[in-house]
């Protein structure tokens, strides 16, 4: 089989949650254990870094790879979904796997595929770890799928643990309240393993506790920490002054993922590198700050409010539930513009009303949808909007609707696409490489 026709197999063989939900939601390890045990179990001979959160797990796992890097580490990134082509998933040094890797690799599971019947999500996580086992990687940056107790990601026994945040997402699969989501999610606490939390409240902060007291982990609350003392953003540039809480040291850093949500992001990184480093990574100051201001060359990060044009501006960004809207929201706050115009397509299977409700009605809309199954129809979505006093027109994909605000706009005018993941992929001016 070619790469094409290798990933034709995959994607029609295997169930596929981004494309259909929750039936390809496999609620065990079973097949993702059965799968890493025929190929000598790979996951056991790579040093890992797990990630798990609703919101900021990608930017996260992107950063701290690119400090990695930039250190001199042979650094794997596993990540999930990808926004162009599927080897985004897995890459080395920024860099993604060789489409030779995907054909040979497919070709030799083929029969356990064709006999365990595997999720897509499954196969692609025994891939990764296949793929950094024999390129010898140094560490390798493993993000969770949707959840982290039955994730597939979850066979492995990290050097460190990180959770970002807990949110509303994914509620019919992990639950319908913070705590239950937060269980889920402190199933990637491990025996002994450190744990950095990026954000917690109350009632989710308890239920790490509890779980690191079971494993006997040491945990680390990362904005307990790491205080942000200053931001400066202008001109899409962001600098952010952080403050050490125990010795009241502060230190800039310039970030090139500008989104002001990355302040948060940033202080989990910060305090996840000094656990590295107490772990024997020896990581430079210099370095440090080197891979915060150039994370998106290192690694290809994209579609983490991103500038797509100027004149009008044209920002794409994957937020695409109650946390990750809001976050865009304050974003806007701080966001010089004359008039706003939303593009947005959201999937069926997201609390749509509750963002719709978020939304600005002074805005100009333009309701589209991703081209997979899951994808609310833009019809649909005008209607639901309607209620929330959100008024705009209707268009069949993504481009269709950034030509129409291109025409609409004036050259001060800002222009956001969001709602998914999969609607910033398909946008055609984003070039993924």
């Amino acid at each position: 089989m070619t790469y094409q026709e290798t990933l034709a197999y995959l994607f029609a063989k295997l169930p596929m949650f981004s494309r259909i939900g929750a039936a390809a939601y496999k609620e065990d390890l079973t097949n993702t254990i059965l799968l890493c045990e025929a190929l000598g179990n790979p996951q056991t001979k790579v040093k890992c870094i797990h990630i798990a959160g609703t919101n900021g797990k990608g930017s996260t796992s992107h950063m701290l790879a690119a400090i990695l890097q930039s250190a001199g580490y042979k650094t794997g990134l596993y990540t999930s979904p990808h926004l162009k082509d599927f080897r985004e998933r897995i890459k080395i040094n920024g860099k993604v796997c060789d489409e030779q890797f995907v054909i040979d690799f497919t070709k030799k599971i083929q029969p356990l595929i064709e006999s365990i019947e595997p999720s897509f999500f499954e196969i692609t996580v025994a891939m990764a770890f296949e793929y950094f086992s024999k390129q010898q990687v140094d560490i390798a940056v493993i993000e969770t799928g949707l959840g982290g107790r039955l994730d597939s990601t979850n066979i492995i026994t990290p050097l460190l643990s990180i959770i970002t945040n807990i949110g509303f997402d994914h509620m019919a699969l992990l639950g319908n309240t913070l705590p239950k989501i937060a269980y889920e999610k402190a199933g990637i606490i491990k025996h002994k393993v450190p744990i950095v939390i990026g954000e917690s409240i109350a009632e989710t902060r308890n239920v790490f506790l509890e779980k690191s007291n079971q494993e006997q982990s040491p945990i680390f609350f990362a904005q307990e920490l790491k205080r942000v003392s200053n931001i400066n953003y202008t001109h899409h540039q962001l600098q952010v002054k952080i403050e050490d809480v125990a010795t009241k040291k502060s230190d800039e850093f310039n970030l090139d993922l500008t989104g002001i949500y990355q302040t948060k992001n940033l202080c989990t990184v910060l305090e996840s590198v000094n656990q590295l480093q107490q772990l024997g990574f020896e990581i430079s100051n210099e370095q440090l700050k080197f891979g915060l201001q150039n994370t998106k060359q290192l690694t290809g990060l994209h579609g983490r409010w991103e500038l797509l044009q100027s004149n009008p501006t044209i920002i794409a960004d994957v937020g695409h539930n109650e946390d990750g809207i809001r976050q865009i929201l304050q974003q806007l706050q701080i966001t010089q513009y004359n008039h706003l115009h939303i593009i947005i397509g959201m999937v069926k299977d997201k609390d749509i009303d509750q963002v719709l409700s978020l939304l600005p009605k002074n805005a100009t809309y333009y309701f589209t949808k991703a081209q997979i199954p899951r994808a609310l129809e833009e019809n649909a979505l005008q209607d639901l909007a309607k209620q929330q006093q959100l008024t705009g027109n209707t268009y069949s994909n993504v481009n269709k609707a950034i030509n129409n605000a291109l025409q609409t706009a004036s050259v001060n005018d800002l222009i956001i696409v969001c709602g998914s993941v999969f609607l910033v992929g398909e946008i055609d001016m984003l070039i993924v490489s």
